[in-house]
């Protein structure tokens, strides 16, 4: 698609006509690439297909239906560095991820997480908490330890402040010395830095499609280590992670599928995975290696104009994931001014989160640093 370093010129002619529907309809400054990723204009044109083959086959939809299913587990298998394309299991969040690995697990299971996990995550885990299914422990990030624990769950970028969590590799090993697995939560990396979860030695992550590879909500996905995959099942389960789903046949005990099917649930949404198609696919032409540098290249900008502004943002360099903050107290109540003057972005607690991407010419950072600036003074 583009050969060497990307530059707003080569995105201009190669990559954005890919996306001149959000271009064109879109009215602002779009800073919210950390919270819902544009879309392509193909996302239509593969739901659209899904949609003529029900209208057209009825019950032979299904055929293009799994192709499409197949399609995504495959394309996330390479963004996440996963062995086989039946580890990443098709889900509609997160959340849903996380609720298949506790069932899991076995009763009381002693999990430990961060204090900062998304609220996607971190409620279900206080309910389960709550209704006496698990012993939860919180601790930030940098005071995580495994000793004790069945599950350790940790967001490997911090969602309200983008921080990247160091030392993952050692956490890993650290957790499986104490004999504890460990749930990765990628959702703000995985399309925006490089990620091998093989090399890690992850035994779970949970991830989707809704921000950096652009596929919209309800194209989410579970990732499970090959050995255990094959081996270990979830009670979290439903009719099509039978081992023959269409034969309808209730054999004792219940017989699972092999692999990664065994990991998955009831009567499936068919829509999700197709619509994540494309964004997934402009992700691995361009590289999630060179979007890295160019968003860094971004980030280091936008810093810069807003300093020249009298505004400090953190998450510059690459300690941190996609996109910046600045510290406010009032930092909803920014965002929501933000908004009335048409730039796109969001707030996290005290942190105005700021995200450009390939898409964001550098006029727009020009002219969203001036605004924010603005913004701030008067709030």
């Amino acid at each position: 698609m583009i050969e060497g370093p990307l530059t707003e010129e080569a995105l201009r002619r190669a990559v954005w006509p890919l996306f001149s529907r959000t271009l064109s309809e879109y009215r602002g400054i779009y800073l919210a690439n950390h919270s819902l990723g544009r879309p392509p204009d193909r996302a239509a044109e593969d739901v659209r297909a899904a949609l003529d083959a029900w209208y057209r086959d009825m019950d032979g939809a299904w055929d293009h239906w799994f192709a499409a299913r197949e399609r995504f587990r495959a394309l996330v298998a390479r963004l996440v560095g996963a062995p086989r394309a039946d580890c990443i299991v098709p889900k509609a969040s997160a959340g849903q991820g996380l609720r298949a690995v506790l069932a899991a697990l076995p009763d009381r299971a002693r999990v430990v997480a961060t204090d900062g996990e998304f609220d996607s995550l971190d409620f279900i885990l206080r309910v389960w908490r709550e209704r006496g299914r698990i012993e939860l422990r919180l601790a930030p990030w940098r005071e995580l330890s495994p000793a004790g624990a069945d599950l350790v769950v940790v967001s490997t970028v911090q969602y309200r402040t983008g921080e990247v969590v160091e030392g993952l590799p050692q956490l890993v090993r650290a957790a499986h010395a104490h004999g504890a697995r460990v749930l990765l939560d990628v959702y703000h990396h995985a399309g925006a830095l490089p990620l091998d979860l093989a090399a890690l030695g992850a035994d779970f992550a949970v991830g989707g499609s809704y921000k950096y590879t652009r596929g919209g909500p309800g194209a989410a996905w579970l990732y499970v280590r090959p050995d255990l995959v094959d081996t270990l099942r979830t009670l979290d389960t439903g009719w099509f992670a039978k081992e023959a789903p269409f034969a309808y046949e209730r054999p004792e005990p219940p017989r699972f599928a092999a692999g990664g099917d065994g990991w998955l649930e009831s009567t499936p949404s068919v829509l999700a995975p197709a619509q994540a198609l494309a964004g997934l696919e402009v992700t691995l032409s361009l590289g999630v290696e060179r979007l890295r540098a160019y968003n860094l290249a971004q980030k280091r900008r936008l810093a810069e104009l807003l300093a020249a502004e009298g505004v400090a943002a953190e998450g510059e360099g690459d300690a941190f994931g996609a996109f910046l903050t600045v510290k406010h107290p009032g930092a909803a109540r920014v965002a929501e001014a933000l908004a009335r003057r048409a730039v796109a972005t969001d707030a996290r607690g005290d942190r105005l989160r700021l995200c450009p991407d390939i898409l964001n010419p550098d006029a727009d950072l020009a002219a969203a640093a001036r605004v924010i600036a603005d913004t701030l003074r008067a709030c």
